[in-house]
């Protein structure tokens, strides 16, 4: 039997709490508080197995979140994602689920997490009208900037559409969110196009909402590489191909994605000067790592941790990670690709120092931290 998401998030919290306590003299805290969206790579503990999106239905079950939980924390890895890497490494514990929090009104002290395994940016609705929603996680972006609104009121903020001052102390964490609306229309009559202005549109409408309210530092990830996740070289034919060995179709439409929304983001660090709009380039960092795997200490980049035993990627579709048939790899410190769509805690480990540390965001993540040591 699957234990409760309360017995879940309380032992999750016990880790943080731990952890959080031994890194708290380190360095004192830049913001008070972090507000994550998104979808499955950001997602610490809002979906349960019979939430999840199809085909990866089992994460409360075994072998996920133990490399680092050493139990299922419902995270789509065997342990940490980017954003516990990025409250780590900002002295805050890792953010509770919004479904707990408003179950049981725990502790939101730091912030809350409202990203969703399987949401899409696009509203529900669409995929309903347009015959498309079997088995489709119903939510959206939209639900999220729902959810965040109703924390808001039940935090006393005068009204959803005010300013909180609150905000001058907090990070807004926007995880990579839409690709699962391109999955969702694969094969259908919908163009790559429609998907991408809709999704973009809805996308930014939220980032424009938190910008009203008062938002001033926020980081925006853009799409992975797509098409080196081991699900889509799988399901693709081996001569769509690109310089890394990944798809080749896949990658161009999730380029394509990326550059629009960076435009955008541009639009609104001149339409909201006081704000620090930070994008991770989650493209590049992830490509930085396939040209030379062996330095970031990977051997396997697109064989799954978690799977089916099926060659040649470890995967088949009829047995994913956490069924009774998948098995898992010894070390998965090795790997690159955890269940066939998400990521090993170290790969995860590596992007955040690459947007943290390194070069892969824009303006750089310490350009923000010091605009907002400078300005308190």
């Amino acid at each position: 039997m699957a234990p409760s998401m309360s017995t879940i998030y309380t032992l999750s919290l016990l880790f943080s709490v731990a952890y959080s306590s031994s890194t708290a003299e380190e360095s004192p805290k830049p913001f008070n508080k972090i507000y994550a969206f998104g979808d499955s790579f950001t997602d610490t503990g809002n979906t349960q197995n019979a939430e999840g999106p199809s085909g990866f239905g089992h994460v409360s079950n075994s072998p996920y979140g133990t490399t680092f939980f050493n139990h299922s924390t419902n995270r789509y890895s065997d342990g940490r994602l980017v954003i516990d890497f990025v409250t780590e490494s900002l002295s805050m514990p890792y953010l509770p689920p919004y479904r707990h929090w408003r179950q049981t009104k725990g502790n939101d002290t730091f912030g809350v997490n409202f990203a969703v395994a399987g949401s899409t940016a696009i509203n529900h609705q669409f995929f309903v009208r347009n015959n498309l929603s079997l088995d489709i996680t119903p939510q959206s972006i939209q639900t999220q900037m729902l959810w965040f609104n109703r924390y808001l009121e039940r935090e006393g903020c005068e009204g959803v559409d005010s300013k909180c001052k609150d905000f001058d102390d907090t990070l807004f964490w926007f995880g990579e969110i839409g690709v699962n609306d391109y999955a969702y229309t694969l094969g259908s009559s919908i163009s790559q196009d429609t998907i991408r202005k809709l999704a973009i549109s809805s996308v930014t409408g939220a980032l424009q909402t938190l910008l009203e309210k008062g938002a001033k530092y926020m980081v925006v990830q853009g799409f992975p590489p797509t098409g080196c996740l081991t699900l889509a070289m799988y399901l693709s034919p081996e001569d769509d191909r690109d310089d890394i060995g990944c798809v080749k179709t896949a990658n161009d439409q999730s380029n394509t994605h990326n550059l629009v929304l960076q435009s955008r983001l541009q639009e609104f660090r001149k339409q909201y000067p006081h704000a620090v709009i930070v994008y991770a380039d989650y493209m590049n960092a992830y490509r930085t790592v396939m040209q030379n795997p062996s330095k970031y200490g990977f051997k396997e980049t697109s064989r799954v941790c978690c799977g089916s035993g099926d060659p040649p990627y470890n995967f088949s579709v009829f047995a994913t990670c956490g069924t009774p048939n998948a098995t898992v790899c010894t070390d998965p410190t090795q790997y690159i690709n955890w269940d066939g769509v998400h990521l090993t805690e170290a790969m995860y480990k590596v992007v955040s120092d690459m947007f943290l540390q390194g070069n892969f965001t824009q303006p750089p993540f310490d350009f923000l931290l010091e605009n907002k040591e400078r300005n308190g």
